[in-house]
């Protein structure tokens, strides 16, 4: 063999390694990446090529599938409820993509997920039988939460402060996910994303908004485990106006008549004095508060129930002013219902905070869990002797105080109402919120709330926590504890 013709043979030889090799890294590589692009059509018709693996809560679907005709996407999402679990399940639409449950679990629920199949399906890429989600949600306490809502725009949460099941999370004006679920659908899809209201916003976990007076609990909490104040009943240093350090402002009560000078925490959350938590921030110093409010869990960035809410935030970098005013749930203070839920949770079961979920498990089509979600993961996060003490505080609230529309007859009722300042110099309506426990001595079950109503459509004189919040909170508790 010539010289000419041995370097054509190598460099042929070359070329079809080379070929050979390019092949290899598409298929073994590249493929996978390729077959899960989003705009990979046929990712989307083998997605809904078989009806949807469904969404379930105690025991029942609330999602389903359809078969459909004129188009290459041979089933489409269906909603039992719709409106009351949007919440919760979140979207599945062949059109604009998955939320919430929906898209975390979408390789579950569609046949996908690799844990769904056997080796030889995972060599062959069968695609198998769906997969089911198991929801911790009380469908008693969700459709109270929703008819308690009504026609206000809002968010409630419901969890169980012994294992962090959520028992119910609403948003409102809430959407039915039907509507969107399938191709032709960009009508309803225009009145979604347009609409003033955000109805795709879950306002329980992705709004945080400031939580007003419901954070003093968070304060009362930082002051206790400090030893700045022995007990709920210790009078504190506290006059009344107060005027923020530095600064000529004077910070007054909303009710000027109440007791609120040199007030003991209980009286001071009876009342809802300002005065009293201000000079509590303030005296206790930004670092300490804010210690204590991220053991609760603010500016938390990871907190996944399983879907991730936004982190509600206490902040940095402020003066003596604005600790002052953290001290009652303003300055850059902001919080969701869950957060703010999570708080009474904590109080509830003794300072021990659960961590909060709301799916159980996820099983295969023969009921074989793929992963479990344990219930009571629990960090302690006042002592004992704190909890106990809020606790008794909060069941004054209700008693004697501004809380008195969450009672519950037969039951220890505690809780925290809230109104919040809105827009430049108070100028917007207020934010009304409400957080709470309650406890059924004869069962034992135990619930904790949290509410917030962003708007009501009642005159600014009528916005009140225990007047829009406390009601819905009320009715949540009662179907929890039945």
């Amino acid at each position: 063999m010539n010289k000419t013709i041995r370097h054509t043979s190598v460099f042929v030889l070359l070329l079809v390694l080379a070929l050979l090799g390019r092949a290899t890294w598409v298929q073994a590589y590249e493929g996978t990446a390729l077959a899960d692009d989003s705009k990979n059509r046929r990712k989307t018709i083998a997605q809904y090529a078989q009806p949807l693996g469904n969404i379930v809560v105690a025991g029942s679907p609330v999602t389903g599938s359809k078969k459909t005709e004129g188009t290459d996407l041979e089933y489409r999402r269906t909603y039992t409820d719709g409106e009351l679990y949007a919440a919760v399940t979140g979207y599945s639409s062949q059109a604009y993509g998955a939320t919430q449950l929906e898209g975390i679990y979408g390789d579950v629920l569609d046949g996908t997920d690799d844990r769904l199949k056997n080796p030889l399906d995972a060599l062959t890429r069968k695609q198998q039988e769906p997969g089911t989600v198991v929801t911790t949600i009380d469908p008693d306490v969700q459709k109270a939460a929703y008819r308690a809502l009504g026609d206000k725009k809002g968010a409630a949460v419901a969890v169980d402060p012994a294992t962090g099941r959520i028992l119910g999370m609403v948003s409102t004006p809430s959407y039915d996910p039907s509507k969107i679920a399938g191709t032709t659908d960009g009508d309803a899809w225009k009145a979604l994303t347009t609409d003033e209201d955000k109805p795709l916003v879950n306002r329980a976990l992705r709004q945080p908004l400031p939580p007003g007076s419901t954070f003093k609990l968070v304060v009362a909490a930082a002051a206790l485990e400090d030893g700045l104040y022995g007990s709920v009943d210790t009078a504190t240093r506290s006059p009344d106006p107060y005027t923020l350090p530095n600064t000529r402002t004077v910070l007054r009560n909303e009710n000027a008549s109440a007791p609120c000078e040199n007030a003991t925490i209980r009286t001071a959350l009876r009342y809802s004095c300002n005065n009293v938590f201000a000079k509590m921030a303030a005296d206790l110093g930004q670092d300490k508060v804010k210690a204590m409010t991220e053991k609760f869990g603010f500016n938390e960035d990871e907190l996944d129930v399983p879907v991730r809410a936004y982190a509600s935030v206490y902040p940095s970098g402020m003066d003596a002013a604005q600790t002052a005013l953290t001290g009652i749930g303003q300055f850059d203070v902001t919080a969701t219902p869950l957060q703010m839920a999570m708080v009474s949770a904590a109080i509830a079961n003794d300072g021990l905070l659960a961590a909060p979920h709301m799916v159980s498990e996820v099983v295969d089509s023969d009921g074989d869990a793929l992963r479990t979600y344990e219930d009571g993961d629990t960090t302690r996060i006042v002592s004992s002797s704190t909890a106990e003490q809020l606790r008794s505080a909060m069941r004054t609230v209700v008693d004697e105080g501004t809380g008195t529309n969450a009672a519950i007859a037969g039951a220890e009722v505690g809780g925290k109402t809230g109104t919040a300042q809105h827009g430049e110099n108070n100028s917007k309506t207020p934010y009304a919120w409400f957080t709470s426990y309650a406890k059924d001595p004869s069962s034992g079950r135990q619930v904790a709330v949290a509410v917030m109503i962003e708007d009501s459509g009642a005159a600014r004189s009528e916005v009140s926590g225990n007047g829009l919040a406390a009601p819905v909170a009320q009715k949540m508790m009662a179907a929890a504890l039945k």
